[in-house]
């Protein structure tokens, strides 16, 4: 019997997507998202998708930035978005979204995503 291997692996997403949550209950990511315009939302959303069901992925989408964190790069109609991530187990756990503003990422987003991470692996 024929078996399409590609629409079994499109079915199943290899990771799953959560949202970093603050020790007040706040999801920083998610209320980021819901701010920006609807087509801008969409395009992050795809990118997200894409990475959740396609991981490993590498450059242009996935690039590695320090330790554990990981950013997917997103070319809006405007401008230009970056959502960091970090893995846990089989998870995608988005910790920081901004829209890039320059040509190398402040650190003053990669301290906060740094910050992020070690408070969700209970390194305060």
């Amino acid at each position: 019997m024929y078996h399409n291997w590609y629409a079994t692996w499109m079915r199943h997403p290899i990771l799953e997507v959560n949202f970093y949550g603050t020790e007040h209950g706040n999801e920083p990511v998610r209320e980021w998202l819901q701010s920006l315009r609807g087509i801008d939302k969409k395009r992050i959303g795809e990118d997200i998708k894409t990475v959740q069901f396609g991981w490993p992925l590498g450059m242009p989408l996935v690039k590695h930035l320090n330790g554990d964190i990981w950013e997917v790069r997103i070319n809006l109609s405007k401008s230009i978005a970056r959502v960091m991530f970090v893995l846990d187990a089989s998870s995608m756990v988005l910790i920081h979204g901004f829209i890039k503003k320059q040509q190398k990422t402040l650190k003053s987003d990669l301290g906060l995503a740094k910050d992020r991470a070690k408070k969700l692996r209970g390194h305060s």
